[in-house]
Order: structure tokens, then C-alpha cells, then sequence
């Protein structure tokens, strides 16, 4: 950070306090994190957002590695229920953590010594609520999701909501370690996620199991929960409890919490009905088509993300600076995207067609307006962790609402008369529609230099 008196993030100051190579006990990860201090950026803003975008581009390529044998080694039709599977799965247990990742991210810089309380009370709630959640879903299934009938057995059923409720403690785990300043954990804890559920999908391949991919998400997530945990709970909560100032109060965290909750539903609802909206109106083939497309063309959305996760937790240690911060985040971040999605937009076809030529052929025009759409979506993810700093929580839900309501209302009409491209038009309209409000109203969310959020 450019400022001097804002603390240094907790991965520097791990890596300025590594021992020298002639140190016995040197830990064996201790070149690695020299090579990152080196190659990334020294200010704290970015150089935490760099490493949660690396997780997410490591995460995406290990997946595109999973999801290419998952075709090669399962029909389309099983690939398409299983990814239908895995994205309610991800929306019930968005909807049982009550958004309390984002609210880890904006609370734990400041907790002081109620750290863990308020991490192990958050995992507390993610766990009943998303498990709740998950029982809701199985017994709506005859009427909203037909297709996914094959959960309605007692030992599937048991199976997908103890899957739903650990996938709301992964989530968590990454707010708790980038509210720590730990974002290289989140690095690795996706890497092991990934290279487990690598590992299980060939042996659940291997025995023939219809639900190989289900399981291959699930054992890994339980290997890359408790290890993120071990380390969180034992050094990096301490830790943090010891230096950290206690500045936030309760009863103002209750209230941010559940008017961010309400929110983060419609956004999530955005990014997870849409694959149910596709599979009743085209099939679980087209399904598969649109799930491959999809992951792809996230990733530049998840560079937002990142980034923005950053600027909440710098922010929160330095509030005086969120003018500062919003400017650098949209201007270094704008680069990134423009050349990604560049990138993706020229190579849609022949990185879709390691899936397979069904997904080349159905996915590329939808991949590319995906890429797209992401350039006023960072805008839009900007604004929306803006307004969460700033406390302006009528804004936070307005706007994630207003996306829901135009994504799933677009893809609606159009899926049945573009087909899979449909989706794609509506997430690019949608995007430019609120991106195009924002900047015609800027004055609306932009802070003033002079500004110091409450």
C-alpha cells in the first residue's frame, strides 16, 4: 500500500519473517512464497487481489483439467446432472451461509480478540442453515427440478445435504482467511480441493458410479476444509486476535449482516438458476454445454470478485483511503479483464473443443458473450463492495435484484428462442443495463476522497 502507516498485509510480514536458507526448520513452502513477493506486487491492495485471481485461475484450470475427463470418462447426460446437482448445491449452501463470507471479509480485519468466536459462530450457522436449506430442496425436487430425481434416496438425499452443508463451510473458510490477510491459503486450499477431486473422479470413473463427479466434489471438499482449518484456527486467528484492533460492535454487525444476506440471494440466484432454467427448457445435454461455457467465462467475474474482496479488507484497516482504493482497483483491474476477455473471445472454439466437438459447436457464441458481459460486471462488483463499505445497504441489495430480475427474465424468453445463446445475451444485457445506470449516476456510489466510512 502506498500509504505508511497502514499495517502490512499478514502474508508479507510472514515472508519478511522467514528464516534464512542455513535455518533449520525452514518451512518447505518458504521458496514458493519468496518467488510470489518477488513476482507480485508489493502494495497490499492489489498484491492480495492478485493472489485470490490466482486462486480462482489456478482453481479454474485444475476444473477445466476435471471437467474434460469428466466428459471423456461420463455421457452428457450424466455430466449434465451432475453439474445440475453440484450448482443447487452451491445455491443452497450460498443460501444457508447467510452471506456470512462477504461479512467475514468486512468484519474480521477489525474483530480483535473475538476472532474466532466470530468465525466459529459463523460456521456454526452456515452448517444448520445450509443443511436446512438442502432437506427444503429434496422435497421441493418432484416439482422444480425433476430431473434431479435421483437424489430422492435416503442414502443420495443424506449424501447431497451433508454436501451442502461443508460447501458452506469452504466458502467461509475463504472469507475467515482473506479477513486474516491470508490470501495464499486460499491459494492452496483450492489447489488441494482441486487436485483431490481430480484424484476421486477417476477412481469413481473407474467404478462405474453415476455419481462419481458428486462424490469427487465431496471428498476433496472434506480434505481441503480441514486443512485450511488446522491452519486458520491454530496460527492465523491467534495471530490476527493479538495484532488486530477491536473497532466493530455487534448490534451494527447484525444489521449489516442480514440486510447483505438479502442481497447476496438475488446475486447467487443469478449464478445458479440459470444452469436449472437451462436443463428444464433444453435438456441435460444443453446443460452440460451451457455448465462448460459457464466456468470458462466466470473466470474474468471472479477477477472482480477478488479484487474487490481486497479492497473491503484494505479499506476496513484504512477507511480514509476507499476514494483512493475504488479508483485502483476499477483502473488496474479494467486492464486485466479487456485482455481476458480479448482472450477468451478469439480462443472460445478451440478451448471448447478439448470438451468435446457437441460443446464447441453449442457453447462458443454463449462463451463469448459471457467474456463479454464481464467487462461492465466489473462495475457493477465494484459498486456493489463500495456500497458495502460505505454502509449503503439499500443500494447493495438494489442492485444485486435488479440484475437477478433481468438475468433470469431475459434467459427465460430467450433460452426457448436462441437456445443456449440466449443466456448468453442475457447476462451481457443485463450487465451493460446496470453497469450504463451506474456510470450515468456516479455520484450515486463513487466516495469522495474526503470521505471516511462508519
Amino acid at each position: 500500500m502506498h500509504a505508511p502507516r497502514t499495517l502490512p498485509s499478514a502474508e508479507t510480514a510472514e515472508t519478511a519473517a522467514a528464516p534464512s536458507p542455513r535455518t533449520t526448520g525452514r518451512p518447505f513452502t518458504a521458496p514458493i512464497r519468496e518467488k510470489l513477493a518477488v513476482a507480485l506486487p508489493h502494495e497490499p491492495l492489489l498484491r492480495n487481489g492478485h493472489l485470490l485471481a490466482m486462486s480462482s485461475l489456478v482453481n479454474a484450470a485444475l476444473g477445466a483439467v476435471f471437467w474434460v475427463l469428466a466428459t471423456h470418462w461420463y455421457d452428457e447426460r450424466t455430466v449434465g446432472l451432475n453439474y445440475a446437482t453440484i450448482s443447487a448445491a452451491t445455491l443452497l449452501s450460498t443460501v444457508g451461509q447467510l452471506n456470512l463470507s462477504d461479512f467475514l471479509v468486512r468484519f474480521v480485519p477489525a474483530a480483535g480478540r473475538h476472532t474466532r468466536k466470530l468465525v466459529l459462530a459463523c460456521y456454526a450457522a452456515g452448517i444448520a442453515c445450509s443443511a436446512l436449506a438442502a432437506v427444503g430442496f429434496l422435497l421441493l425436487v418432484p416439482r422444480i427440478a425433476p430431473g434431479l430425481d435421483f437424489l430422492l434416496t435416503p442414502v443420495t438425499g443424506a449424501f447431497f445435504v451433508a454436501y451442502t452443508a461443508g460447501y458452506a463451510i469452504f466458502a467461509l473458510q475463504d472469507g475467515a482467511l482473506t479477513g486474516v490477510r491470508h490470501p495464499g491459503w486460499v491459494v492452496a486450499e483450492n489447489v488441494i480441493f482441486a487436485v483431490v477431486k481430480i484424484l476421486l473422479l477417476a477412481v469413481g470413473a473407474a467404478l462405474t458410479l453415476f455419481t462419481g463427479i458428486l462424490i469427487s466434489w465431496a471428498g476433496a471438499l472434506v480434505v481441503a476444509v480441514l486443512v485450511a482449518n488446522v491452519f486458520l484456527l491454530r496460527r492465523a486467528v491467534p495471530r490476527h486476535e493479538r495484532q488486530a484492533p477491536q473497532t466493530e460492535r455487534p448490534p451494527r454487525m447484525v444489521g449489516y449482516a442480514t440486510a447483505d444476506y438479502a442481497g447476496s440471494l438475488f446475486r447467487m440466484a443469478a449464478y445458479s438458476l440459470v444452469p436449472l432454467l437451462v436443463l428444464n427448457a433444453l435438456g441435460p445435454a444443453h446443460n452440460a454445454y451451457f455448465s462448460l461455457a459457464w466456468i470458462i467465462g466466470y473466470i474474468p467475474y471472479l477477477l472482480a470478485t477478488n479484487m474487490g474482496s481486497s479492497l473491503i479488507v484494505e479499506a476496513a484497516h484504512a477507511p480514509g483511503r476507499l476514494a483512493q482504493h475504488t479508483f485502483r482497483v476499477l483502473r488496474h483491474s479494467a486492464v486485466f479483464l479487456a485482455l481476458g476477455a480479448v482472450a477468451i473471445v478469439v480462443a472460445a472454439p478451440y478451448v471448447l473443443s478439448f470438451f468435446g466437438p457437441g460443446y464447441a459447436d453449442q457453447g462458443t457464441t454463449l462463451l463469448r458473450l459471457l467474456a463479454l458481459s464481464a467487462l461492465p460486471n466489473l462495475l457493477v462488483s465494484v459498486a456493489v463492495d463500495v456500497a458495502r463499505m460505505r454502509r449503503r445497504l439499500r443500494m447493495v441489495v438494489g442492485l444485486q435484484l435488479v440484475l437477478c430480475a433481468l438475468v433470469l427474465g431475459l434467459s427465460h424468453v430467450l433460452l426457448p428462442v436462441l437456445g443456449l445463446t440466449g443466456a448468453g445475451v442475457a447476462w451481457l444485457v443485463a450487465q451493460c443495463l446496470v453497469a450504463l445506470y451506474l456510470l450515468i449516476w456516479r455520484s450515486h456510489w463513487l466516495p469522495r476522497s474526503s470521505e471516511n466510512p462508519s
